[in-house]
């Protein structure tokens, strides 16, 4: 199943057929834990000997960051929605450029907190805009660059929401402080691009303390990179 995935990724995208190493992704609302799963992954691969690079969306250059300082800036609550939308795509340009790409040739697997299914999720379920529109720039922005796997982790919004408001002293983030009724369309949307893509969305949900939910992160990834 993994072969036909690289096919595809070759057919669509000329320079993915350099890539000899997983391109994992980490998704979920808010108060997920998603970040904290990447980084058990990360410690866990190289203390088994396996080489692992991880980055983040937005994020993962200078350029990327400074974004990213704008985008979670809760000073810019005015920010439009597609102003907000068309900030992460340049952010993740370069993010493909710069990092995405050339990881593919090292010898290191690749752990990316947040890609386009977050886009999909926030900016066109959650913000309302355009899917059609947001599909199409995306695709443009990624040159066909597709996760091996996404590791989706499921919570209820509410508990989330309380988990990243003690996570952050009781404050609320620039996207923490929308609507509920967003944050439930943006799950909804997660859900739905899982079923949608069960090959490569494995859906964990999230019970328990960060070990419990990692033995169900390492099972999965594990067996489908044989490790």
């Amino acid at each position: 199943m993994l072969m036909g995935i690289q096919l595809e990724k070759c057919r669509r995208n000329p320079w993915a057929i350099l890539a000899r190493v997983p391109f994992i992704t980490f998704e979920g609302v808010e108060g997920c834990g998603k970040s904290t799963q990447m980084e058990l992954l990360a410690g866990h691969l190289r203390s088994i000997g396996r080489a692992c690079r991880i980055t983040r969306e937005p994020g993962g250059t200078a350029i990327g960051e400074r974004i990213r300082a704008i985008l979670m800036d809760t000073a810019h609550a005015e920010l439009d929605p597609m102003a907000e939308w068309l900030l992460i795509e340049a952010a993740r340009r370069q993010h493909v450029v710069d990092v995405i790409r050339p990881a593919f040739r090292e010898d290191a697997l690749l752990l990316c907190d947040r890609f386009s299914d977050s886009t999909e999720a926030y900016q066109t379920a959650g913000r309302g805009l355009d899917a059609a529109t947001v599909s199409a720039l995306d695709e443009r922005v990624r040159e066909g660059t597709v996760p091996d796997l996404t590791l989706l982790y499921d919570l209820d919004v509410a508990e989330g929401l309380a988990r990243a408001r003690r996570r952050d002293g009781g404050v609320d983030g620039r996207f923490e402080a929308a609507d509920e009724a967003m944050h439930e369309r943006v799950r909804s949307r997660y859900l739905d691009i899982a079923r949608r893509e069960p090959e490569r969305v494995a859906v964990i949900s999230v019970r328990g303390g960060a070990e419990t939910v990692f033995a169900d992160t390492w099972r999965i990834v594990s067996r489908r990179f044989g490790l």
